[in-house]
């Protein structure tokens, strides 16, 4: 069997072990590029509302939104640089939450974390174990943070080799 690697290839540093429940991580801040956001509904998720400034900006939204699956895009960026570049990742079995808090809009600072709910020793592959993990993006304000999304998903991880 191959030697663990981290999510992006290198030594990790954390294993299973080190994922202990209650462990959160800071996922960092990122300030929505416009033309990124634009360039992903264009690609991926063509709505109006995501693609066509004027039918936006006369609509409820008042301008363009993010649409979710690049906000969801933006989680990954920071739980990848944050956490898996750093941890024995071996890919993960899904999601069982994800929900859409608040629009997000183009210049909007968003800053990200990560909490380990819960873990197991998976019964099938002795050498990972299942994370129960909650993540969250919050847009920065003048009024404090407001959610713009939440999940929660597995990961799995391998086991520290002895």
């Amino acid at each position: 069997m191959a030697a663990p690697r981290s999510g992006t290839g290198e030594v990790p540093q954390w294993f299973y072990e080190d994922l202990v429940p209650g462990r959160s991580f800071d996922l960092g801040e990122t300030v929505v590029d416009g033309a990124e956001m634009l360039a992903f509904a264009q690609r991926f998720d063509p709505q109006w509302y995501h693609v066509d400034e004027k039918l936006a900006a006369d609509s409820e939204y008042g301008g363009l939104i993010a649409s979710g699956w690049f906000t969801a895009s933006l989680f990954m960026r920071g739980y990848v640089d944050r956490v898996l570049s750093r941890a024995a990742a071996a890919a993960s079995p899904g999601l069982e939450e994800l929900r859409w808090k608040a629009p997000v809009r183009a210049g909007d600072t968003l800053t990200g974390e990560l909490h380990v709910l819960d873990r197991a020793p998976s019964a099938t592959r002795p050498g990972l174990g299942t994370v129960q993990l909650a993540g969250s993006l919050s847009r920065r304000g003048a009024d404090g943070d407001l959610p713009v999304l939440q999940l929660r998903f597995r990961g799995w991880f391998a086991r520290r080799p002895t």
